[in-house]
């Protein structure tokens, strides 16, 4: 995707609506990141677009069946628009929506990224506990399908002080 002359202001991160739904699947596929669900209520997603009106950032969180955890996905920033602590803000989003939403405990699946979610307070977990927690999300339930779960690394932190 090419952005010239797109970085400079940039909108507010607002909700993703159905109309997005094609633009969000490109830019997400753009940085490698999951596309299940996107457009199912369960799904919540931010994006932010440039002054050309491009996605260049998400963030997002769906819910377990009983609201205690939440998985976070969905959080990227377009390489030509990252600027300092631009991911730390939109993760810091997601995960303060998905603890007003009643969630407990946040999850995630990140295989690049370890290092960035240990310094929000992430730890590895076992995957196998995070599909059962969140056994009826999308992202879990493609991955189980697919096989892909057993070449993910799980991370989980506390959404309030435990």
């Amino acid at each position: 995707m090419s952005r010239p002359g797109s970085l400079g202001r940039m909108s507010s991160l607002a909700p993703a609506s159905p109309g997005d739904t094609p633009d969000l699947t490109d830019f997400l596929r753009e940085v490698d990141l999951t596309l299940s669900g996107l457009d199912a209520p369960t799904v919540h997603i931010w994006i932010k677009r440039d002054a050309a009106g491009e996605i260049v950032a998400s963030t997002g969180f769906e819910l377990s069946g009983d609201q205690q955890h939440t998985l976070i996905r969905s959080v990227a920033v377009h390489p030509l628009a990252q600027r300092a602590g631009e991911g730390t803000r939109l993760a810091l989003f997601a995960l303060a929506k998905a603890a007003e939403s009643g969630a407990q405990r946040a999850w995630l699946f990140s295989r690049r990224s370890g290092p960035f979610w240990q310094k929000l307070g992430f730890e590895t977990a076992d995957r196998e506990d995070l599909a059962r927690a969140l056994a009826s999300t999308h992202q879990v339930r493609l991955f189980a399908e697919s096989g892909q779960l057993s070449r993910e690394v799980a991370w989980s932190r506390p959404l309030r002080p435990e």
